[in-house]
């Protein structure tokens, strides 16, 4: 996951506005916004710091994309290289929860969501462990 995407996963984690994040920073909230686009805008070491603080995010994950998001005991994560289109924290907990399953278990947690979706196009495939 590149560093603008982790960005705005922990500012989304915290619950916060780039504008809000912004403020808490010092900064423009243009200056948040260029951070989490694609432009390769960088923020300096100690603002890094600084909002890995704010967010409740671990440095080590926000500068390199390595180790936990958090540092929270009993969270349950996704890795960071996996995690880059799961922001929601329940679709963690289940993506989390699906990989650790059996094979049989795999198979009915998908007939289940499937049959909560109907609008879903259905994926007849074999699931492996």
């Amino acid at each position: 996951m590149k560093l603008a995407m982790r960005i705005r996963v922990a500012r989304q984690y915290a619950k916060l506005s780039q504008m809000e994040l912004a403020e808490k920073l010092g900064i423009s909230r243009g200056a948040v916004a260029n951070w989490e686009s694609a432009n390769d805008a960088h923020p300096a070491t100690s603002r890094m710091v600084k909002l890995a603080v704010l967010t409740g995010v671990s440095v080590e994950w926000l500068v390199t994309g390595r180790g936990r998001m958090t540092h929270e005991s009993g969270r349950e994560e996704v890795p960071a290289l996996d995690g880059e289109f799961v922001h929601d924290v329940a679709e963690r907990r289940l993506l989390g929860a699906f990989r650790r399953s059996s094979a049989r278990a795999k198979s009915l947690i998908l007939e289940l969501a499937e049959s909560h979706a109907p609008t879903a196009r259905k994926f007849r495939g074999t699931l492996h462990d």
